[in-house]
């Protein structure tokens, strides 16, 4: 592993490097079933931020956010959840700090739901007030993963759910002594409808703290997963690397090719 945690690196050693790029991976502490931990969405965040690094030159990985916007799945202990608008702020710091060390190409991965908003919220804010600054999102690693592995990958409701076939699999790649399987249950939600956005608590979903099918999940999709973000994410920085993260370029070569 390259010494390219922010935990574990002194100031010689920052000092010394050609960190441009910093990634903030952001999760959250809650209840994911009885089957898995409760650090799940921060792990998941920062164990694959840490992949990302290997494959990348200098990038920092920053110490995970591991509280995130849980209160709507609060009625199953032990979530730890913190306000909308006070993970909002503590994204505006984090990144505000990281401004001030001239540290302006960030990426943030995040492993929540409740998270998408605050961050789309703060990222918005910190670019409006430093135009200079690049940021770009891994919102929601659960559906993209989805959407970069084959058809038939996943065996119920696409491997969605939480603690459910995807997020189960995932775990069971990057920490399988952390996963109990034979406490794994969960629940899919029936007729729900596909164009509107029902804002639920988790309790009104699922008896057991985990929806979709997680008995279904397995460390090899866990482990197709992960190979298909990690390179998702790489093959990103590494292009925006060679525009010098200039997103204003990134459609000219398809405009200049049909000239």
């Amino acid at each position: 592993m390259k010494d390219v945690e922010l935990y574990n690196i002194n100031g010689h050693k920052y000092l010394a490097s050609k960190f441009d790029k910093v990634i903030l991976p952001i999760g959250a502490t809650e209840r994911h079933g009885d089957h898995l931990p409760m650090g799940t969405d921060s792990m998941v965040a920062y164990e694959l931020s840490k992949l990302i690094a290997e494959e990348v030159d200098n990038l920092l990985i920053l110490p995970p956010i591991n509280y995130g916007v849980s209160e709507h799945y609060a009625s199953f202990p032990l979530t730890l959840g913190i306000e909308a608008d006070t993970m909002v702020k503590v994204i505006e710091d984090i990144l505000q700090s990281l401004i001030k060390h001239k540290m302006e190409k960030i990426i943030i991965f995040n492993g929540h739901d409740g998270n998408i908003a605050p961050i789309e919220i703060a990222a918005r804010h910190i670019k409006v007030l430093h135009p200079q600054v690049k940021i770009a999102v891994q919102n929601a690693w659960w559906i993209t993963a989805g959407k970069l592995l084959p058809p038939g990958t996943f065996e119920v409701w696409d491997g969605l759910g939480h603690a459910g076939e995807g997020e189960t699999s995932i775990v069971l790649a990057l920490h399988p002594e952390l996963v109990e399987m034979e406490y794994a249950k969960g629940r899919i939600p029936k007729d729900l409808p596909e164009d509107m956005d029902i804002k639920w608590l988790f309790c009104e979903l699922t008896y057991y703290g985990a929806t979709g099918d997680p008995t279904k999940g397995t460390k090899e999709k866990g482990e197709k997963m992960k190979e298909v973000l990690v390179r998702s994410v790489v093959e990103f920085i590494k292009k925006m690397d060679v525009i010098d993260w200039k997103y204003e370029l990134l459609g000219k070569s398809k405009e200049i090719e049909k000239l």
